[in-house]
């Protein structure tokens, strides 16, 4: 395991993103390459579940878009994410809120933690 995690350190730029876990509403900025062009696409919305641990870690946001719910996966180390915003911090007590999916409107909602 050790040779696998030494090819990623050398092969990966780490870049540097805010703390963030479950509950935090994020802003991703993801590169979307279309053809010849290239563009920057944000994706703003509750984080649902870190996982991995590494170059592999991989985390998943939810927001809600005309009404229906859409969840994406970003791997955490991906050449095409541009920068990751944290706009809240979230006061839960799980590490994985898919309980989130059953819920609409109000019950949807997300404590801010008071700092």
């Amino acid at each position: 395991m050790n040779a696998i995690n030494f090819v990623h350190e050398q092969l990966t730029a780490k870049k540097q993103f805010p703390k963030f876990k479950a509950g935090d509403n994020v802003t991703v900025n993801y590169k979307i390459i279309e053809g010849s062009k290239e563009r920057i696409q944000s994706f703003k919305g509750d984080v649902l579940k870190i996982q991995g641990t590494g170059f592999t870690a991989s985390f998943t946001v939810r927001k809600i878009s005309d009404g229906i719910g859409v969840e994406r996966v970003f791997p955490l180390y991906s050449p095409n994410i541009d920068g990751i915003i944290l706009n809240k911090v979230g006061k839960v007590r799980r590490a994985r809120l898919f309980y989130l999916r059953e819920r609409a409107g109000k019950a949807a909602r997300i404590k801010e933690k008071r700092v």
